[in-house]
């Protein structure tokens, strides 16, 4: 199982704080930690789609739909599509797992999944 986690938050400048928090004191290398938001769309960049809206929606239904819950990936998309930031990480370990949760958690998320895909 791949674990990954992401946290919804409303402010800005809160899920850069948290973004920033992961890499310095959590240790994850920055390739595994994502913001997406409307002033950054980080990773939704790559998805396809011809609109901000698509891309959005694309990147989350990959996360979520390979969990069976693609509603989260709705949930999510709109959510962000309104104003709020995304901090989605990929933890390899039980101690990144448990880092992230507590990192992410501390600074009170309007929203937190934490999914568990299985490898093809």
């Amino acid at each position: 199982m791949t674990p990954v986690i992401v946290a919804l938050y409303d402010d800005f400048a809160v899920a850069e704080r948290v973004r920033t928090e992961l890499v310095k004191q959590g240790g994850f290398p920055t390739d595994r930690v994502e913001l997406t938001s409307r002033a950054e769309s980080g990773q939704a960049d790559a998805e396809p789609g011809d609109s901000y809206y698509h891309k959005v929606s694309n990147y989350f239904h990959a996360i979520f739909d390979q969990t069976g819950h693609s509603a989260s990936a709705d949930q999510f998309a709109e959510r962000v599509r309104n104003g709020s930031s995304a901090i989605t990480v990929h933890p390899r370990t039980d101690y990144e797992l448990d880092s992230a949760r507590t990192i992410l958690q501390s600074n009170h998320p309007a929203d937190f999944r934490e999914e568990h895909a299985t490898q093809n």
